[in-house]
């Protein structure tokens, strides 16, 4: 299973990279990249992802979405990960950790204010992706956090290995990119907080 393309994408000047986390932002997005006038990457998934939008839902390029308001810490996700990061949230709010979730499914040109805007008022962010964390959305994360407002960073993706195929459910439990894996990065962040 390809792991490494958004890393690819990203690299080639002047594309435009998106990985959608729902039908709802599939659709919208398709159409937005129809009518951008440039090169734009589209990442799509095999598995059926969870409802996270409705219709109405207004989608930009280059502009990410909170989909869930907090104040401890934040996650930024993408793709089937989105829903993975809500579902941690929830987790976490039962615990007494207010967890903000963005959508960051722009990947190139990447959201610098969401993402300053998260690291200064939240102290703490994990980025959730199901790509190699090295080359991936984390790695644009971390670079526009240090560049504006370095805060405490952890990352919940695939490590150093190229993925196997397989059932969606059974390669997110084997690759750890599930609700439990990014509440227990939040967890940690939150501990190493400033």
């Amino acid at each position: 299973m390809s792991v490494e393309e958004i890393a690819l994408a990203c690299s080639l000047a002047g594309f435009v990279v998106i990985a959608p986390s729902d039908e709802a932002s599939t659709k919208a997005l398709v159409k937005a990249a129809a009518a951008y006038v440039g090169p734009v990457f589209i990442r799509t998934g095999r598995p059926k992802a969870p409802v996270i939008y409705d219709a109405a839902q207004t989608f930009e390029i280059g502009k990410s979405i909170e989909v869930v308001e907090g104040s401890d810490a934040t996650i930024i996700a993408n793709g089937l990960l989105v829903a993975e990061g809500i579902r941690a949230a929830e987790t976490l709010a039962a615990e007494g950790v207010s967890v903000r979730v963005i959508d960051m499914h722009t990947v190139k040109p990447i959201d610098r204010e969401a993402i300053a805007r998260a690291a200064a008022e939240t102290g703490a962010i994990v980025v959730a992706e199901e790509h190699l964390v090295d080359g991936g959305l984390g790695v644009r994360v971390a670079q526009v956090a240090a560049e504006t407002h370095p805060c405490a960073m952890e990352f919940v993706g695939i490590h150093d290995c190229y993925a196997e195929s397989g059932q969606p459910d059974e390669l997110l439990d084997k690759y750890g990119l599930r609700a439990r894996e990014v509440a227990a990065a939040v967890r940690k962040a939150v501990s190493r907080k400033r």
